[in-house]
């Protein structure tokens, strides 16, 4: 929930109304004029006006939602029809009524913001950025848009542009509470407690109970110690009514996290178990129909099974500017990618790029349906290079610069595509991010993810194995073809004996020791990690998470044989 639409009380709406020339109907062309009652119309828009003037927004919307069924369609009308059917929850209805104002009147700011705030509620982050950057560009000096900006560039994962356009918000207006509570989430998830702490309270001063500051003094309890205060702070905040069901998930997630810091492991599951659903029964209508991201996995696999090992071979020219080697990093969510890239982000001759969805173009020509595998096998050259061109260009237009470097592409997810990365780039090394299995999935299911049909399986203690067991076994069955390129990466080993296996790393990518691989934790604060690792590797090494899975044995026991094969294939002792 936005900051405007927690607070209790009035709401300024600018209603954009201008009494149109006699004979014609505000926002009607001319051409319907003469099928209309012009006076009539204007009257239902001054009284339309006149109520918003009151802020009697209930009785403007109800309305301008008559009004709009009657074809009045003026701003106004559609602005006010748009927050009806918001504040309804039918937000793809909101969309097209605030696409029908943008086209009618394109300089309308109101009507261009509002539908950046239906797109940010519908978690499409990449049209709401694109709808702010259009009110920025008709209105420069309008925070608001600079700050829901920042959210978006937030929501995707762009920490450090998303910090810079919370800031320029404040400096435009120093009071603006979105951006200030903007910078204190984005100083939390980096670990920087002491100083988010002050944000976070000069947003409660304003709006009291608000969820994102409420949880931002609990992380910031809970880092100094306070781990009792943090789950008073979030209790509190979990009975408040005015939460939605996403915002109540969250708490309770967060919940959970200091609860498995007080050593309260059965308490602990129960708050994640709590998190999990609400976040399934939250994203069910979008994720949980249709074939699921497991069962498609589970059909590839099954397609991948008849095809030779030698399909996954091409022999394309290297692009005269590219990098010095191209690498991989893949395995599994919380298996320790995270990690590894930030460490190898800290060489100097490394050009690293985190979670971006470079493959796109691929998949879509390939990886649509689980059968797409099979032409993928057998696809020609003259089919392959103009992917592997749009490849490069996305690497280029997500703000990464190869040419001349080690280029580390970070996905840990990409191990679902490991066809395509094998058809595509048989010159690439793969890094393969190793963890015990027991530790991964508990892991996976204890930490909230942007959601996606991938992170909806992991909000199961089942979907979360099973999504694991799927994608080690994809990578069982390309061994032949990947395995000759490939270095296995295991976490426990990093953590342990760092000097070590960091230089294995290195030897493997044709890469200079470097002192400052030590020093992954000073990059990873300056980078601005956007995945749930960031605070952790802010604070260097840490083994804390080795083995956590035996304090949970008991609620994983129903997992546990799904995971064994894997737990005995990789050396991890069996218990």
């Amino acid at each position: 929930m936005t900051l405007s639409g927690w607070k209790v009380g009035s709401i300024k709406v600018k209603s954009g109304y201008t009494p149109a020339p006699s004979g014609q109907s505000a926002g009607t062309p001319a051409a319907a004029a003469a099928a209309r009652n012009p006076a009539s119309d204007r009257q239902r828009l001054t009284e339309i006006h006149a109520a918003t003037q009151a802020q009697d927004f209930p009785r403007a919307a109800a309305l301008a939602e008559a009004a709009l069924k009657d074809g009045i369609a003026h701003p106004m009308v559609l602005n006010l029809a748009a927050l009806k059917a918001e504040q309804e929850g039918r937000f793809e209805d909101a969309l097209v009524i605030l696409r029908h104002a943008v086209e009618i009147a394109p300089d309308d700011l109101g009507a261009r913001n509002a539908m950046g705030l239906v797109l940010t509620r519908l978690e499409r982050y990449r049209d709401a950025l694109a709808a702010f950057e259009g009110v920025i560009a008709l209105a420069p000096d309008f925070a608001g848009a600079h700050c829901a900006r920042g959210a978006s560039l937030e929501a995707l994962g762009r920490l450090k542009e998303a910090e810079a356009a919370y800031n320029h918000a404040l400096e435009l207006e120093p009071e603006n509470l979105g951006a200030t509570q903007g910078l204190a989430n984005l100083l939390s998830r980096r670990g920087a407690h002491a100083d988010a702490r002050p944000l976070a309270e000069a947003v409660l001063e304003a709006q009291p109970n608000f969820p994102d500051a409420v949880m931002v003094l609990a992380a910031a309890d809970a880092a100094e110690g306070h781990g009792e205060r943090a789950q008073r702070r979030l209790e509190l905040l979990n009975a408040d009514q005015r939460l939605t069901p996403h915002q109540r998930a969250l708490v309770q997630g967060q919940l959970g996290d200091v609860l498995d810091a007080q050593d309260l492991p059965a308490e602990a599951f129960q708050a994640y178990a709590a998190c999990n659903m609400g976040l399934w029964r939250a994203y069910a209508p979008v994720h949980g129909q249709g074939i699921s991201a497991l069962d498609f996995a589970r059909a590839m696999i099954a397609e991948v099974e008849a095809i030779p090992a030698d399909a996954w071979t091409s022999s394309p020219a290297r692009p005269a500017d590219g990098p010095k080697a191209h690498v991989f990093l893949l395995g599994f969510p919380r298996s320790g990618t995270t990690l590894l890239e930030q460490v190898l982000a800290s060489h100097p001759e490394v050009e690293a790029l985190e979670e971006r969805e470079t493959l796109l173009d691929t998949q879509r020509a390939f990886q649509m349906q689980p059968s797409d595998v099979a032409r993928l096998a057998t696809a020609t050259e003259a089919e392959l290079e103009p992917l592997r061109a749009a490849y490069w260009a996305k690497v280029r237009a997500e703000g990464a610069e190869p040419a001349g470097k080690v280029f580390v592409d970070k996905h840990p997810l990409h191990t679902f595509r490991l066809p395509l990365i094998l058809k595509l780039f048989p010159d690439a090394k793969i890094l393969f991010a190793r963890r015990d299995p027991r530790d991964v999935v508990l892991s996976c299911y204890r930490r909230r993810f942007a959601m996606s049909g991938s992170a909806y399986q992991l909000l199961t203690l089942p979907g979360a194995a099973g999504y694991y067991d799927a994608a080690m076994t994809l990578a069982a069955r390309l061994a032949p073809a990947m395995d000759p390129r490939t270095l296995v990466v295991r976490h426990e080993s990093l953590v342990a004996d760092f000097d070590t296996v960091a230089g294995e790393v290195c030897d493997f990518l044709g890469l200079p020791w470097t002192d400052a691989l030590r020093n992954f934790a000073d990059k990873a604060r300056d980078r601005a990690v956007a995945t749930p690792s960031g605070a952790q590797l802010s604070r260097g090494l840490s083994a804390e998470g080795v083995g956590a899975w035996r304090r949970y044995r008991e609620p994983l026991a129903a997992v546990l044989p799904t995971l064994a094969p894997w737990v005995a294939e990789y050396g991890y002792e069996a218990e």
